[in-house]
């Protein structure tokens, strides 16, 4: 008896909704650090997880390692579905079941490429690094790679089967000058050739330059400026900020976010248009066929013409708050159940040339790249990576400490200009949220925000 035949037969067993999933995986890591291997870690996984929801009750939910042990997980997760009674009864939304095969595309597989391949890579990187400038500290290289063939089963007819898979780069260069001490870092993700990533030779040299380049810049003087937000900082500020305020199984929960997050409320110019897009293209890193509850991905607009029109739903979400399924509910790998995650984010191209985005600005902060930052509900604060100063229209000296704060809202409203020039960002990028990472894309053009306080010297 084939999994699928098996799995199939076990579901059958089950008196209300379940899922069952069972994968196998390959990942393999290595980081340099100054030229030294301080990690080598190749990890095979096998395993999958029972979802139930009895009639009546919660969400069961069990993880099993071994097909010998399913019977088991199958009597945990009922058990454990019976032991929760909600104060609402949980309602999950109709959807048409959905039987495919999903293989993804790989032009040179990085599977057959060797150990001694992936460090001759990263060693050329560290080398290219520790010749920019002597007082580059800290080299650190970073490869990683997975490969995962998943089978979804669900008690409504649902049988997909999915392969992907992945590979990173990560590099990060530290210097110091004195007490002072700067940052950089890049990353770059291939979904199906590991050549994409031993041509990033002009990319890695940037990245070191950039990180010694801060050690002789100045503190951008603390105050309120026009900003221009370049395409990648753009891209992670609407994930970051507004992305996460969009997910249903928040606002749900929170009578606060459920008023603030009221469709059709306006929270911008009518050339804001920000939308989630599981399907855009194979080789951006959140794009999906389906969701991990077996829904087909699809474009779901957020924001359209300035105006709240979606948010992003499970099939328990979208019950709740009486809309459509978004196919937004995702896993990080079988131990965890789905919860409501973006998949890839963006800010729609605007009808300024970007050309002319720094036009009529005496003084402003030409923000680059995203260093970190935090939200607490519509108030954020973000690092830049570096800045520039913008003078008389010009892009001018280099500036470091660059935190940009502010109200969401206000921030929205104060949009000035969306360039022409929209791109999609091709780093690494993860989201993390209720103990899972995924992967995600950010993308946008060139931002103008008008009276964005920037937390400088």
């Amino acid at each position: 008896m084939n999994v699928v035949d098996r799995l199939t037969m076990l579901l059958s067993r089950i008196d209300g909704y379940g899922e069952i999933r069972y994968a196998f995986s390959k990942s393999f890591t290595m980081e340099l650090r100054n030229s030294v291997p301080v990690t080598v870690n190749p990890v095979d996984m096998v395993g999958g997880s029972i979802r139930i929801l009895m009639p009546g009750y919660g969400w069961g939910f069990a993880v099993f390692n071994s097909l010998d042990d399913i019977e088991r997980s199958l009597i945990d997760a009922i058990d454990s579905s019976r032991a929760v009674v909600p104060e609402e009864p949980i309602e999950l939304v109709e959807v048409e079941p959905v039987v495919a095969e999903v293989i993804q595309d790989v032009d040179d597989d990085f599977r057959e490429h060797s150990l001694q391949d992936k460090f001759d890579m990263l060693k050329e990187y560290d080398e290219i690094g520790a010749a920019v400038d002597d007082r580059i500290i800290q080299r650190v290289l970073r490869y990683s790679d997975l490969h995962n063939r998943e089978y979804l089963l669900t008690t409504e007819g649902a049988r997909i089967v999915t392969e992907t898979a992945d590979c990173v780069l990560r590099t990060s260069f530290r210097a110091r000058a004195a007490d002072i001490v700067q940052s950089s870092h890049r990353s770059y993700a291939s979904r199906n050739s590991f050549t994409d990533l031993t041509n990033k030779q002009d990319i890695v040299e940037e990245t070191a330059r950039k990180a010694a380049q801060l050690l002789d810049a100045k503190s951008v003087n603390g105050g309120v400026y026009p900003v221009v937000l370049d395409t990648n900082l753009a891209g992670v500020f609407i994930h970051e900020a507004f992305g996460h305020l969009s997910e249903a199984d928040h606002i749900e929960e929170n009578p606060q976010a459920q008023e603030m997050m009221k469709l059709g409320r306006k929270f911008g110019p009518e050339f804001l248009n920000v939308f989630d897009d599981g399907r855009v293209m194979p080789e951006i890193r959140g794009t999906i066929s389906y969701d991990d509850e077996g829904v087909p991905a699809q474009r779901t607009y957020l924001i359209e013409k300035g105006v709240l029109v979606g948010r992003l739903h499970s099939r328990q979400t979208a019950g709740k708050l009486s809309e459509k399924p978004t196919g937004n509910a995702r896993i990080q790998d079988f131990r965890y159940p789905p919860i409501v995650r973006m998949t890839n984010t963006a800010i729609e191209a605007g009808p300024h040339p970007a050309k002319n985005i720094f036009d009529g600005i005496e003084e402003g902060v030409y923000a680059i790249d995203a260093y970190g930052g935090q939200t607490q509900l519509e108030n954020f604060s973000f690092s830049a990576g570096h800045g520039y100063m913008i003078r008389d229209g010009k892009v001018a000296e280099l500036v470091r400490d660059v935190v940009l704060q502010g109200n969401l809202f206000e921030t929205l409203a104060n949009i000035d200009k969306i360039g022409d020039d929209f791109v999609w960002d091709k780093s690494g990028g993860y989201c993390g949220k209720g103990g899972q990472r995924v992967p995600t894309a950010e993308g946008s053009p060139h931002v103008k925000i008008n009276n964005v306080i920037i937390a400088g010297k």
